[in-house]
C-alpha cells in the first residue's frame, strides 16, 4: 500500500490545550528521572554522584536557553500562548513550583546519603569547619600558594559599582566591618574555578585515621571563604555567603541577514561570554535577606528568580569524583566489541603485528556483500565508523569523501582522517554546523583547521540547522564509481560514542548513494531537490512521509488488518504528529513509544489515547537512537535517523531518516525495541505527564544491561 502525501491542512492539525502537556514541565519531569538515578540505592555510589552532576548541568542549560526564552517573551510583550494554553509568565511559575522540591531532593541526597555512604569507603567530603589542625594548616598553606594570588576582592560602595558576575561562576559575598568607623561593607570574591579543582584534596596522611582514607577533600569555595581575613587585612570579617548566577546564553543569530556566518557567530560567542540578562540567582540558604536583596539589585532579578539552596551550589562539579580510584563504586567498565561483520577489516588484530592478505579484508568489500548494522556503544565506534573513514582516507581508489559534522570531540580522529584524506589528494567536503548550541566555538575552530588543510568546508543551508548524520565515500571500481554510505542517529563524536546509544548503517545500496549525492548537493549548492529514492529528508519530505506512514497504519486498522506502531526517540512534542497519533489510537492502532525526554502527548486517555503507551528508559548510557517501526499489515518497515518528532526536526532542520531494508537487520532492531519496551526499570507515563518506575526485577531485565551482556558474550545476532 502506498504511503499517502499529507496536505498542509493536515500538517497544521493541532490538538486542544487539554490534550497537550507543556514541554518545559515535561522536560523537568525528564530531568527528575535523571536525578532518580542518583537517588536509587541500586546505583553505585560514584555513579550517583555522576547522575546528580548531570541533573545540575542539564538544569543550567535549561535556564540558559528555555527559561531565558520565556523571560525574553515577557520582556518583548509576546502574548501568544503555549500549545497547552499557558502564558510565558504562567509557565515560569509552573517551572518554579515543580523545580524547588527537586532541588531539595538533590541536596538532601548529597548531605545525608551520598556523603555518609562514601565515607564508609574512605571517601570524605568534609567541611572546612570540621578539619583537624594538620589538615587546616596544610590547606592554609595551599590557599596562600595556589589560590590567594589570583583572587580579586571587589568592594561595593558609592565609588565602586556592583561588579559584573559571570555566568555560572561561584562567588563569595563577604560582609566586613571597619573597626575604626564601625561601618559594615560588602565585597564580592569570585572563586577561581577554571584552573583549580572544585574539591581540594588533602593528603591522606594528615587525617590522623588508620587506615588512611582514600580521598579527603574540601570544597574550594570554603577554602576561600575561611581565609577571607587575608584579603581584607585590618578589617573584621563578619560573614560569608555563597551565590551563583545563570545568564541568558542563547545566541540570537539571524543567519539569513549575516554576510559572513562565521564572523556573525564569533561575535555572538563574544556576547555570550560577556553574558546576557541574569535569569537565575542561586544563594546559600542561610544568606540574610538584606544580602539577598543587595544581590537582586545588583543583578537585576526579581524575587521569583532567586533559589535558596540548602547545600553546595553548582553540583555539576560532582562529576570530578568519578576520577577516584574505587572501581567497586562504579559501573563495570564497558569496552564494546568490534562488529563481527567487520572483524577481518581490523589490521591491528593480528597477535604478531603482521598483516596477511588472506586475513585482512577491505571494509568496502564487506559492505558490498551486504548492509552492516552498528549499535553503539556495544559496537565500537573506533573499529567501525572511524575504520571506514580511515580506510577511505588512505585508499587510492577513493576519490571523494563528504560528511556532516554537528558535534565532534576535542581531539577528533574523524577530523584527522578528513585532513589526511585531503592531503592524499581526495576531494573532501565537510559540512560543519556552526550553530550547534554550546559547540559553536569548537566547531568554528574545526572549520578553520579543516579549511587550512584543503578540505572544502560549508556551513549548511541558510535558515536551517544541519542535524543529519551522514557520510558518503565515492570509490572508483572497475571503471565505474560506486558509493558507500554511513547513516546514523548520533554525532561523529568519538567520546560520546562510548556514552550514548546510537544506531548506524553502512551500506553500498546504489539508491542510498544516489540520495546522499543529491542531499549533499542540496546542502552545498543551489539545489531545490524535492524527492529522494529511499531517504526521508527534512524539511523536504520527512514530515509528509512520517504522517503518511501513520495514516497507513490507520487504514490497516480500519480494514481489519491490525495497525501497530513502535517508535523510540528523544522527544515527542510536535502538535500535528500528536494529533495524528490520537487519531490512530481511536482507529484501533496499537502505539508503543519509548521517549527518553520530553513527551507532550497524553497516553491512556479514555476514548482518545487508550491504545497509546509511553515508557522512558534512563540508564548508564544516554539513550540517543531514533527508531520508527510500522507493522504495515504484516510487511513491517523500520527506519533509523537523526530526527525526533519535534517541529524543529521536521520543519527547521536538515535531517535524514533511512529505511532498514535487510530483513535480518530489521529483525535485530525489532528485538532491541522489544527489550526497551520490556525493561523492568523503565518509567511509565500516565495521562497527566507523570512517570512512575517499574519495580526492579533484577539487572537481567534492564535493557542496557541485557545488551551489554549479549554483545559481550557474542550473543547478539550477527550481520
Amino acid at each position: 500500500m502506498a504511503v499517502h502525501e499529507v496536505d498542509q491542512s493536515q500538517a497544521d492539525a493541532r490538538v486542544g490545550p487539554e490534550l497537550y502537556i507543556n514541554r518545559e514541565l515535561s522536560w523537568l519531569e525528564f530531568n527528575y528521572r535523571v536525578l532518580a538515578q542518583a537517588l536509587d540505592e541500586h546505583t553505585p555510589l560514584l555513579e550517583q554522584a555522576k547522575f546528580s552532576a548531570i541533573f545540575s548541568n542539564n538544569l543550567d542549560e535549561f535556564f540558559m536557553v528555555r527559561v531565558a526564552s520565556l523571560k525574553s517573551q515577557i520582556e518583548a510583550g509576546v502574548s501568544s500562548l503555549s500549545d497547552d494554553g499557558l502564558t510565558a509568565q504562567q509557565q515560569l511559575q509552573a517551572i518554579r513550583t515543580k523545580l524547588r522540591p527537586l532541588l531539595e531532593m538533590q541536596q538532601k541526597h548529597y548531605r545525608h546519603s551520598l556523603k555518609s555512604h562514601l565515607s564508609d569507603y574512605g571517601v570524605h567530603l568534609i567541611d572546612y569547619a570540621n578539619l583537624n589542625g594538620d589538615q587546616r594548616e596544610w590547606l592554609n598553606s595551599y590557599f596562600q600558594n595556589a589560590i590567594f594570588p589570583v583572587l580579586t576582592p571587589l568592594a561595593v560602595d558609592p565609588s565602586h559599582p556592583f561588579p559584573f558576575i559571570s555566568n555560572l561562576s561561584l562567588n563569595v559575598a563577604a560582609l566586613v566591618r571597619d573597626p575604626d568607623s564601625g561601618q559594615q561593607e560588602f565585597a564580592r570574591v569570585k572563586v577561581p574555578q577554571k584552573n583549580l579543582p572544585r574539591f581540594v584534596q588533602i593528603p591522606p596522611h594528615l587525617s590522623g585515621k588508620q587506615p588512611e582514607p582514600v580521598y579527603t577533600a574540601v570544597p574550594l569555595e570554603q577554602v576561600v571563604a575561611f581565609n577571607l581575613g587575608l584579603l581584607f587585612p585590618g578589617m573584621h570579617v563578619e560573614g560569608h555567603y555563597f551565590f551563583r548566577v545563570t545568564r541568558d546564553a542563547d545566541l540570537e543569530l539571524r543567519d539569513l541577514e549575516a554576510d559572513d556566518l562565521m564572523e556573525a557567530l564569533e561575535e555572538g560567542l563574544r556576547k555570550r561570554r560577556r553574558g546576557g540578562e541574569v535569569v537565575r540567582l542561586e544563594v546559600a540558604d542561610e544568606m540574610p535577606e538584606a544580602v539577598v536583596q543587595l544581590l537582586m539589585d545588583g543583578t537585576a532579578v526579581e524575587a521569583e528568580d532567586v533559589y535558596r539552596i540548602n547545600g553546595p551550589l553548582g553540583l555539576d562539579d560532582l562529576m570530578s569524583l568519578l576520577a577516584i580510584p574505587l572501581p567497586q563504586l562504579k559501573e563495570k567498565p564497558h569496552k564494546g566489541r568490534t562488529s563481527p561483520a567487520l572483524a577481518r577489516t581490523q589490521k591491528s588484530q593480528l597477535e604478531d603485528g603482521s598483516i596477511k592478505a588472506e586475513e585482512f579484508e577491505s571494509i568496502f568489500s564487506v559492505i558490498r556483500r551486504g548492509d552492516v548494522l552498528l549499535h553503539h556503544p556495544y559496537d565500537l565506534f573506533s573499529t567501525s565508523v572511524e575504520e571506514f573513514l580511515n580506510q577511505a582516507a588512505d585508499d587510492p581508489s577513493v576519490l571523494a569523501i563528504k560528511m556532516t559534522l554537528y558535534r565532534t570531540s576535542k581531539d577528533s580522529p574523524v577530523v584527522k582522517a578528513l585532513i589526511r584524506a585531503a592531503e592524499n589528494g581526495k576531494q573532501v567536503m565537510a559540512l560543519v554546523e556552526l550553530k550547534a548550541r554550546f559547540d559553536e566555538d569548537n566547531n568554528i575552530q574545526w572549520a578553520k583547521q579543516l579549511e587550512a588543510s584543503g578540505v572544502h568546508v560549508v556551513y549548511g543551508v541558510l535558515g536551517l540547522k544541519t542535524h543529519t548524520k551522514i557520510l558518503l565515500v565515492v570509490r572508483k571500481e572497475k571503471e565505474r564509481l560506486n558509493s558507500y554510505v554511513h547513516i546514523g542517529t548520533g554525532n561523529y563524536n568519538s567520546k560520546t560514542s562510548s556514552l550514548y546509544t546510537d544506531i548506524g548503517l553502512l551500506t553500498a545500496r546504489p539508491e542510498f548513494g544516489a540520495d546522499l549525492v543529491e542531499l549533499f548537493n542540496y546542502l552545498t549548492g543551489f539545489s531545490k531537490q524535492q524527492s529522494f529514492r529511499r531517504l526521508l529528508v527534512a524539511p523536504v519530505t520527512l514530515r509528509n512521509r512520517m504522517e503518511g506512514l501513520i495514516r497507513r497504519e490507520i487504514e490497516h486498522a480500519q480494514a481489519g488488518r491490525g495497525g501497530h506502531i513502535r517508535a523510540k526517540m528523544n522527544a515527542l512534542v510536535d502538535p500535528a504528529i500528536i494529533a495524528l497519533l490520537y487519531e490512530a489510537s481511536q482507529a484501533g492502532v496499537t502505539i508503543e513509544l519509548v521517549v527518553r525526554g520530553m513527551c507532550s502527548l497524553r497516553p491512556n486517555l479514555e476514548g482518545i489515547s487508550d491504545n497509546i503507551s509511553v515508557v522512558s528508559v534512563i540508564g548508564r548510557f544516554l539513550e540517543h537512537s531514533r527508531l520508527f517501526w510500522f507493522a504495515n499489515g504484516g510487511e513491517p518497515e523500520l527506519f533509523i535517523g537523526s530526527a525526533d518528532w519535534m517541529s524543529r526536526n521536521l520543519d527547521r532542520r536538515v535531517e535524514a531518516v533511512a529505511p532498514i531494508e535487510d530483513p535480518r537487520l530489521r529483525h535485530q532492531l525489532e528485538q532491541v525495541l522489544e527489550l526497551y519496551l520490556q525493561d523492568t526499570g523503565a518509567w511509565h507515563m500516565d495521562s497527566q505527564g507523570d512517570f512512575s518506575q517499574r519495580q526492579h526485577a533484577g539487572e537481567a531485565n534492564l535493557a542496557q544491561q541485557q545488551m551489554v551482556r549479549r554483545w559481550r558474550g557474542g550473543l547478539a545476532p550477527t550481520n
